[in-house]
């Protein structure tokens, strides 16, 4: 195992320790002051290594959700580019993996959007409506993966959209959840 691998498992097991866990389906960890800096280390400076541990804790804490497809939040394509990595098609490879189900880019942004960070709950809603479209037709039940819910405006919009295109339940899924 490479070095990093292990500071990183090292690293999960001391937020999994002290961070509470969120009584939802919605994340497997709180998006505190303790887990910030582990997850920022994974979306925003490269650390494609984290995946595997962090959906492992997905999968430890959330049950396999009953579902027939694993979908993602579409990143943005810039901040994609500038990442090196899309973090939430990422873990929705891994967690599929681990539950044994197929994975699908099932949704589309319609257009570029302001980022979410740093805005107020209207603006996050207002920000996202009409943002994500189905790219075709979706049947069953879906499990949406996101890597940090906080307002849970992103993850409606996104469920919105699966709806419309006749997903019958979507079930959200993230890393980590900002409790407020």
């Amino acid at each position: 195992m490479r070095r990093s691998g292990r500071v990183a498992r090292a690293a999960l097991r001391r937020v999994r320790r002290t961070s509470s866990r969120v009584p939802d389906r919605a994340g497997a960890i709180l998006y505190d002051v303790r887990a910030r800096p582990l997850v920022s280390a994974w979306k925003e400076r490269g650390r494609r290594d984290l995946v595997e541990p962090f959906a492992g804790v997905v999968d430890e804490v959330i049950s396999r959700p009953q579902a027939g497809v694993v979908t993602f939040v579409p990143g943005d394509r810039e901040r994609g580019r500038d990442r090196g990595h899309e973090p939430a098609a990422r873990l929705a490879s891994a967690l599929a993996r681990h539950w044994g189900l197929p994975v699908a880019r099932l949704l589309a942004r319609a257009g570029p959007s302001r980022r979410q960070a740093g805005l107020p709950r209207t603006e996050r809603r207002s920000n996202v409506r009409g943002l994500f479209v189905a790219r075709a037709p979706v049947t069953g039940a879906v499990v949406l993966v996101d890597d940090v819910y906080t307002t849970g405006a992103t993850a409606s919009a996104c469920a919105n959209a699966l709806r419309r295109a006749g997903a019958a339940r979507v079930d959200v899924v993230c890393l980590a959840r900002a409790v407020r």
